[in-house]
């Protein structure tokens, strides 16, 4: 069972996708993801710390709200990940203080960053 997270914590994050199968092939090549299926519409991924679902319920709306940034180790590597998987880097390295960031369309065209410490 999961550990609930503490009061104003970012506890689950859900993305509005047309294609399950292709969400769950981009994030797990890039990220190493685990899915756990709930039926057609909708599965849960895990990334080890924090828990989300993606759901072709309802309409996808990838621009506006926050940009969500994913952690790692090695920045340049998982560009090339990215890459690989289909994104496109839609704002290259840039270093800020503390550390380096890049961001990315995914499949559906959600912007999202990714960041590693300097």
């Amino acid at each position: 069972m999961k550990e609930i997270g503490a009061n104003g914590q970012v506890d689950y994050v859900e993305f509005n996708v047309s294609d399950i199968p292709r969400a769950k092939k981009f994030y797990g090549a890039v990220f190493g993801w685990l899915f756990t299926d709930y039926g057609p519409t909708y599965t849960e991924f895990s990334d080890g710390r924090i828990t989300g679902g993606f759901t072709s319920t309802e309409a996808i709306t990838p621009a506006g709200g926050p940009l969500v940034i994913f952690y790692a180790k090695d920045l340049v590597e998982t560009q090339k990940k990215l890459q690989a998987a289909g994104a496109e880097i839609v704002k290259p390295i840039f270093a800020f203080p503390g550390g380096q960031r890049l961001h990315f369309k995914d499949p559906e065209g959600y912007i999202l960053g990714v960041w590693t410490e300097t």
